[in-house]
């Protein structure tokens, strides 16, 4: 019988979750699928897993490339060839389907004749275990949209992963993957996007994506792989390749959101990692981004937020110190250090007025309101300038606070440093002294040991916050940790009754780098009180619980 929908999994040398992600597509609610295994030309067990797997359902094919591509079009291109059903979906070795995405997908092309279907997509953090939908707001509808000209946002949606497509809509326009080059996912989506008549969407999860942000480099997904500048340079080629599509296509009006999506999206990605990048680094990626930023809409920076619109323009001056300084708060609400006004009182980011039209209205932070804000919402930049460590499981921190929009009267205010290991807090408090009108200078001694650490123990990492306090009003904002400075280790053993722990003081590892402290059971309780504390935590086990208390009542 010819199978309705044939699902390609792809794979290179990931023989330990192949069988997961198999299984994902075998035990769908719609059966009547043909499942390809589409090999890379894999260079360890994975040929001997796909074979066995082929051997234990005959919906199986096992499919090997005579040499390796470096990449997932030429697997999904080679397997389409094969395929035998009308409809088609795209799977990673290293993801799964929940059990109704073929069903939901087809009963979608079954309702009506459309070109291809999608769903949500569940992201799955392989570290922590939590669950997030990707692009909701997206998705959460369900509906049909004739054409992506009504909907340009979607193109944010550029996974090929989550849709089911007519294969005869993908015959009909040639539409394949780009081989050679990364981020082909970009390129194909836009094309099947601006190609399809009709496609359906559907709120349900079809697609689980697992994300693994800490893995080690030579097991990392291209998108985790932002370090390596062919990295780079495939992602400004796929863009290139976009825009001559559009153009090629009578696509060109969807230009400004196709820009507007590589500056919040792309770009946005690289940006946040520019704290941790040298000199050397980030002027081999302005010679590749640069000359690509110059061609975009102006519109589409005018959509961004001031913050990403600063960073943006830094990189574009090559002014790499500053624009690491100013990535470090993307997303955070963290001020700049310094703001200078010109004759007119406009208020420009940093210490110099911009010299050209173009800067000037990208360096422009008057919308900041740095000078108007209420105080709940001020923004400020806090600042580690030392650290050293103290007595026992203490730290002593020497913190400089920057008020660019004079928030704060000359003078010395109260503060300190919030930190909650479980659900109570600690809260150490401190002084801010003025150095100079918008900068204040504080010393706080932080002991771990008072950190209200449940009985039954606390696995995880926290940030310490900072907050200030002026004419009964808080203010409380992220901490910014030196980038790099020994890690700090110790053993707490509690007086109290609660489990000992290893204490790890450290700089956040990405992101905008505030000060990082990371608790980890040991002992019995790692080992036997933790597990059963985190089984009676469940959400069920709390409802049974209360039905229990409630019918003793």
């Amino acid at each position: 019988m010819k199978p309705d929908v044939t699902v390609t999994v792809i794979v290179y040398n990931d023989a330990e979750r192949l069988p997961r992600a198999v299984e994902s597509v075998r035990r769908q609610t719609h059966t009547n699928i043909e499942i390809i295994i589409s090999d890379d030309h894999s260079t360890d067990e994975t040929p001997d897993v796909a074979r066995r797997l082929a051997s234990q359902d005959p919906r199986i094919r096992h499919l090997r490339l005579p040499e390796n591509s470096g990449g997932c079009s030429a697997p999904r291109n080679r397997a389409l060839e094969i395929a035998r059903a009308p409809y088609v979906m795209f799977l990673d070795s290293d993801d799964e389907l929940p059990d109704d995405a073929v069903e939901l997908l087809l009963a979608a092309h079954r309702e009506r004749e459309i070109d291809f279907a999608m769903g949500a997509v569940v992201r799955i953090r392989e570290d922590s275990g939590r669950r997030t939908k990707w692009m909701p707001h997206l998705v959460a509808e369900r509906r049909t949209v004739l054409g992506i000209e009504s909907e340009p946002r979607l193109l944010f949606e550029h996974l090929s992963t989550s849709k089911m497509y007519s294969r005869a809509f993908l015959d009909r326009h040639d539409l394949r993957f780009p081989e050679g080059i990364h981020y082909e996912d970009q390129l194909f989506t836009t094309q099947a996007y601006c190609l399809a008549k009709e496609f359906t969407i559907i709120p349900e999860p079809v697609y689980r994506w697992h994300i693994a942000p800490f893995a080690a480099t030579d097991a990392a997904s291209i998108s985790n792989q932002r370090d390596r500048l062919d990295n780079v340079r495939d992602r400004v080629q796929v863009q290139r390749l976009i825009d001559g599509f559009l153009t090629e296509s009578g696509h060109g009006a969807l230009r400004e959101d196709k820009d507007y999506k590589f500056l919040k999206h792309d770009f946005r990605m690289y940006a946040g990692d520019l704290p941790y990048r040298d000199d050397d680094w980030l002027a081999s990626f302005a010679d590749l981004m640069v000359p690509y930023l110059e061609t975009l809409s102006p519109t589409a920076y005018a959509r961004l937020p001031r913050t990403e619109r600063v960073v943006l323009q830094l990189v574009r001056e090559r002014r790499f110190a500053q624009a690491r300084l100013a990535a470090r708060g993307l997303g955070h609400g963290v001020a700049p250090r310094h703001v200078t006004p010109d004759a007119d009182g406009r208020t420009y980011w940093g210490e110099d007025i911009p010299t050209t039209d173009w800067a000037r209205r990208e360096l422009d932070v008057c919308d900041l309101e740095l000078d108007t804000r209420p105080f709940r919402s001020a923004q400020f930049r806090h600042e580690i300038t030392e650290l050293t460590r103290g007595p026992g499981a203490s730290i002593d921190l020497t913190i400089r606070t920057y008020d660019p929009g004079l928030s704060l009267p000359v003078g010395p205010h109260r503060a300190s440093l919030v930190l909650a290991p479980g659900r109570r807090r600690l809260t150490t408090p401190f002084r801010l002294s003025p150095v100079r009108p918008g900068i204040f200078e504080g010393h706080v001694h932080l002991d771990l040991t008072s950190a209200p650490v449940p009985h039954h123990g606390f696995a995880g990492a926290r940030h310490p916050l900072l907050r200030i306090e002026h004419q009964g009003q808080t203010q409380t904002a992220v901490l910014l940790a030196p980038l790099s400075f020994p890690t700090l280790t110790t053993r707490i053993d509690y007086h109290s009754g609660t489990a000992p722990h290893r204490v790890t003081v450290e700089p956040e590892a990405r992101g905008p780098g505030r000060l990082q402290v990371r608790w980890q059971p040991v002992g019995v309780t790692a080992r036997l009180v933790r597990p059963v504390a985190r089984h009676l935590a469940r959400p069920r086990v709390r409802r049974a619980a209360r039905l229990v208390r409630s019918a003793l009542r």
